[in-house]
């Protein structure tokens, strides 16, 4: 090994300012949460994750941080599938006598707002989604359908409605080039109760069961009032706290404090 002498040490302080170390800022693992002035919503987003967790939504609109996604078990999925095929093209009068004479549209209709904006909020927000199915009147009016399998709890419907009044107002309010359809007259919740199991000889099988109709009755004001404390959120400069019950925000909490 060389032995270093004093000259070695007085070079080294004399070293041109461009080859001097430059202080690193401190790395940060918060997200900066970057300030839009206009919010792109999905109305599957009204429900469960409005509900569930004020923060989880903020994260998924503001930073454009959602939580992983969670598959649809493919019971459900396939049930689902089979009721949007059954229904596809069909007439109301046969398939849904429920509801007015029209005619059922299961395809996957894309739907997209115009800026929305709200009295007292410099932001404006979007509404962009995938509606599930689509009623089209014989009187040139329209419904939006959602299906469901099993009977959804009373305080659940109250979610759903926001949702389905979230694809009302964008086919309503339509962005130029997208969906426009108005009015929304029928907004409801076509909903499957499986309740015996079926088995044959050649070895086939069925669900049966029964169909239940929710009508949700059309209310813009308080789906606006909704809007107005969903903007009151995003336009906070941070997240607001997490619900106790969102699992989600305790296993991220966890996992910083255990360093897993």
């Amino acid at each position: 090994m060389g032995v270093l002498f004093p000259s070695y040490f007085n070079s080294l302080n004399a070293l041109p300012p461009s080859r001097e170390k430059i202080p690193r800022k401190p790395i940060t693992t918060r997200k900066i949460m970057t300030r839009e002035s206009n919010w792109i919503l999905n109305p599957s987003d009204f429900a469960f994750l409005w509900e569930e967790c004020r923060r989880c939504f903020y994260l998924k609109v503001v930073s454009k941080f959602p939580r992983p996604r969670t598959p649809m078990p493919g019971v459900f999925r396939q049930i689902d599938s089979q009721m949007r095929e059954f229904y596809a093209g069909k007439q109301t009068n046969a398939a849904m006598p429920f509801l007015p004479a029209g005619t059922i549209d299961t395809s996957d209709s894309r739907v997209k707002s115009e800026p929305i904006s709200l009295p007292g909020h410099d932001s404006t927000l979007t509404i962009r989604g995938v509606l599930d199915t689509l009623i089209r009147f014989d009187d040139t009016t329209f419904g939006v359908v959602d299906f469901k399998t099993l009977d959804p709890k009373r305080e659940h419907t109250l979610l759903y409605s926001r949702q389905l009044h979230g694809y009302a107002v964008a086919l309503e309010r339509a962005a130029h080039g997208s969906l426009c359809l108005s009015p929304v007259t029928k907004l409801g919740l076509v909903v499957f109760e499986p309740f015996a199991f079926l088995a044959r000889h050649d070895l086939s099988a069925s669900l049966t069961g029964r169909l239940r109709w929710i009508e949700i009755a059309r209310n813009d004001e308080n789906f606006f009032t909704f809007l107005k404390e969903v903007l009151n959120t995003l336009e906070l400069p941070e997240p607001p706290p997490s619900s106790l019950k969102c699992q989600w925000c305790r296993y991220r909490k966890t996992a910083r404090t255990t360093g897993l």
